[in-house]
């Protein structure tokens, strides 16, 4: 082969373009169907509460804040994500789902449990190492949250 094979490159040069910023669409309830309250606490926790997290080198508030960040970004109009509650001293945090299609209460169940255990959990334990926060029965099974669920009844002040 020819070391002047590449000779003429600069002619397939191709800069890709930047991903342009996309801004989110404010938050309105009533764009959505259904909407549940969410307690999450870690699964296997080594944690006593988010005071702790700092020893394995998780910032567990500014974690949060960018998963639910890409969270409404990839799922904008389908499912929006938000923080209701974060105390340090407590072992738990609360979220707000918000869901495009009305999820009926027989379908509330496995319908939130995949959400938590598909979409939520892979980022916090991947990205940003919550793996860390629990022991080994957590990891082994990959689980990284017990959760519980309420729905929220929105009510439209007249």
């Amino acid at each position: 082969m020819s070391k002047d094979f590449f000779a003429n490159y600069k002619e397939y040069i191709m800069i890709p373009k930047q991903e342009e910023t996309v801004k989110q669409k404010k938050f309105d309830p009533e764009d959505y169907a259904s909407h549940f309250i969410l307690t999450l606490s870690l699964y296997d926790s080594l944690l006593s509460s988010w005071n702790e997290a700092e020893k394995y080198e998780v910032d567990v508030n500014k974690s949060i804040e960018k998963v639910l960040k890409q969270m409404n970004q990839s799922h904008e109009g389908v499912y929006h994500f938000q923080l209701l509650e974060l105390e340090t001293d407590k072992s738990y945090f609360v979220l707000s789902l918000s869901c495009k299609e009305k999820i009926e209460e027989k379908e509330a169940e496995a319908c939130i449990s995949y959400i938590i255990e598909k979409i939520i959990s892979n980022p916090f334990y991947v990205r940003h190492s919550w793996f860390r926060l629990i022991g080994n029965k957590g990891r082994v099974k990959r689980k990284l949250f017990c959760f519980s669920f309420k729905e929220y009844i929105y009510e439209k002040m007249t």
